[in-house]
């Protein structure tokens, strides 16, 4: 599947959860009215926020060492490549360097530390979400070396975070744990 492709899909996506969301919260819908794009992009971002610390906190500390098969990170490995990857989408959006040169990956390796990274990373890009408005979202950025709109980053980052958050359900699910996006 070609880039262009894929983030098409990804705004198909994002449009449909988006429209989801609005009709299950009116006051949302309302908000959103001053700046549509980065609002529904926001509500996004605060589901997969949800979702990931909530798994961070329901797994244990064996947990965090699980991996279903030695060819793939570990569920603590998956949840601080999150934290880290969400500096380098965000900072991007942002137009700004990345806020630590940390690799949160490398240096997160207890529950403590990977839940206070992620909570570090999600407040950092709510920060972003809060200082953007729609006009700046379209401005292009650079991400990863391709030129897209800075609102493309975030929606990037989103779908990362829900791409590993996937990962993590499988890995929940084979040790008989509900994922917290199946939670009542």
């Amino acid at each position: 599947m070609t880039h262009s492709r894929l983030l098409a899909r990804t705004a198909l996506l994002f449009c449909v959860l988006s429209a989801h969301a609005s009709a299950q919260d009116p006051v949302s819908a309302q908000d959103a009215s001053a700046e549509p794009v980065t609002m529904s992009l926001e509500g996004l971002h605060e589901v997969t926020a949800a979702h990931i610390l909530g798994t961070a906190e329901l797994l244990d500390e064996e947990m965090y060492a699980y991996r279903p098969t030695e060819d793939v990170r570990t569920a603590g490995q998956l949840l601080a490549h999150i934290a880290n990857a969400q500096y380098s989408f965000c900072s991007a959006a942002a137009g700004e360097d990345r806020p630590t040169q940390e690799n949160v990956e490398e240096a997160a390796t207890t529950k403590a530390d990977i839940i206070a990274a992620l909570r570090d990373s999600f407040d950092y890009c709510a920060a972003v979400y809060d200082g953007m408005t729609d006009a700046e979202g379209a401005e292009v950025r650079s991400v990863f070396g391709r030129d897209m709109a800075a609102s493309g980053a975030l929606a990037f980052n989103s779908m990362h975070n829900y791409e590993h958050y996937g990962n993590l359900v499988t890995y929940m699910r084979l040790n008989g744990i509900v994922p917290p996006s199946s939670q009542p």
